[in-house]
Parts: C-alpha cells; structure tokens; sequence
C-alpha cells in the first residue's frame, strides 16, 4: 500500500467537463470549508464548494485555495447516471498533478497525470455495481444511510485513479456525538483487505438531520510544499447557502497560481 493509495481515499472528502458559463436560472449553492493541521488550528488550506445544474446533470466545483484564499486547484464533477460514481477532473497547478474520470463510447476512461512534464496515462476501467467514484461517496453514503444508522457497516468498491482500479473500501458507524451542539453521526473508513491494516482510517462526522458532511479527519489529496499528503481535519462549520451564477462563472475562470505563499 503505498501513501498515494491510501490518500487517494480522501478524494470524497470534501465534492470534469464543466462549461466556464454557468446557468443564469440554475439553483446554485455554495459552501466554505477550511483544512487545519490534524492536531492543531494551524489553518492548512481552504475549499469553496459549488454545487448547481447544468445541461440537466447535477454538478460540482471545488477550489482549493491557500491560506490566504489564492486557488492553487480545482476539481469539477458531473453526475452521470448513479450519483454515486460521477465523472470528476482534479488539477493541481502547483506540479501540474492531475487525474479524474470520464464517460466514453468505449466506457468509463480513468486519467492520470503525475506532473505538468509527464505524460497523461489512461484507460479504460470496467465499473463494478455499486461502485463509488470520488464525490459520490456523500451520494453512497445518504443511499446507505438506514444501515449505517442502525450500526451495519458497509462496503463498496471505490475508485483509486492512480491504480485505474477499484478497491474494497469499508465505512463502519461509530458513536452517535453532538459536534459543536449539531447531532451527529461518526463513521470510520479503512480498506476492507488484509492490508488495510497499513492504510490509516478515517473519521467523518455526518449530521443527522440533513446527513451534511461536517468534518472529515485523515490524509488529504492535497500536498505540501514537498510533496507529502497532509494529515487533515477538514470542517465545514456552515450548511451550503444559494449563490449567484457570477460568483460561478468567477470561480470557474479562476486563475490558479503555482504556489502558496
């Protein structure tokens, strides 16, 4: 198991083919989330959430941005068919990383770039059922929400890009808590293989009124300034509010600088 694999599980944390103009009628919502360093409030990084509909598909926007709100990255994700195992383009221009998931004639293409020099690999990935592609992990998680509740675990194949594979990933119901006075539901996740053991779990902490993500603590995606995945709790204190199809358009045009301050 190597760190890439295991950090690539936190691709759900948080929310491919998005057109830089959006709607002017869509219903458009958008949320803020903040990463701090796992064990203190040193602020790591920053996400903005969009969430609107375009062409009759469900969508996503993600930006990354740096302490001090430049984007570095950014991650589009189009629900097609199961909203669970969505299309999705991540880049990151500080190395020019990049992978994600597209539907083709052949079938569900998985890219991956490992820096802006290197050539893109992909290929074509047969999809499981209930298979769960990045962001989908919030759509699997309200479908299997009964079940979590009533402290069943469950276990789905969930998409790794930089294997082009599917691996066994399993979400145990944790203990019901109140996160800061919000009922909640606490759940871990870790590979369901023998060596899940050397994979770090995860902790999220769902709502139980809406099942909105609240706080997510474990390895990111994103990387520091030498290249190693960050140890994270990513908290989003706020439910997501309406936005307007500017402040869209701005985020999905938005320049993405190659380093942070």
């Amino acid at each position: 198991m190597t760190h890439r694999t295991s950090s690539t599980l936190a691709l759900l944390a948080v929310v491919a083919l998005a057109s830089p103009v959006a709607p002017a009628n869509a219903d458009i919502l958008r949320q803020e989330a903040t990463a701090y360093a796992r064990k203190s409030d040193t602020v790591v990084y920053r996400e903005s959430h969009w969430r609107y509909r375009q062409d009759g598909a469900a969508r996503r926007l993600v930006l990354y941005r740096c302490p001090d709100g430049r984007a570095f990255a950014r991650k589009t994700v189009v629900e097609r068919g199961a909203a669970q195992a969505p299309d999705f383009d991540f880049e990151d221009a500080r190395d020019g990383y990049r992978e994600g998931v597209r539907s083709s004639d052949r079938g569900r293409v998985v890219y991956v770039r490992a820096s802006s020099d290197a050539r893109t690999r992909e290929e074509v990935v047969p999809v499981p059922a209930g298979a769960v592609i990045d962001a989908g992990f919030d759509a699997s998680v309200r479908l299997h929400w009964e079940a979590l509740r009533a402290g069943r675990d469950v276990t789905q194949p969930f998409l790794l890009p930089s294997r082009f594979a599917f691996v066994p990933v399993k979400l145990d119901p944790g203990p019901v808590v109140r996160w800061n006075g919000i009922p909640a539901q606490r759940m871990s996740m870790t590979l369901d293989r023998w060596y899940g053991f050397i994979a770090p779990t995860m902790q999220l902490t769902y709502a139980n009124a809406d099942q909105r993500l609240l706080e997510f603590a474990g390895i990111a995606t994103i990387r520091d300034r030498r290249g190693r995945h960050q140890d994270v709790r990513i908290v989003f204190p706020q439910p997501a509010a309406p936005a307007d199809a500017r402040a869209l358009r701005d985020a999905l045009a938005t320049p993405l600088v190659r380093q942070c301050a």
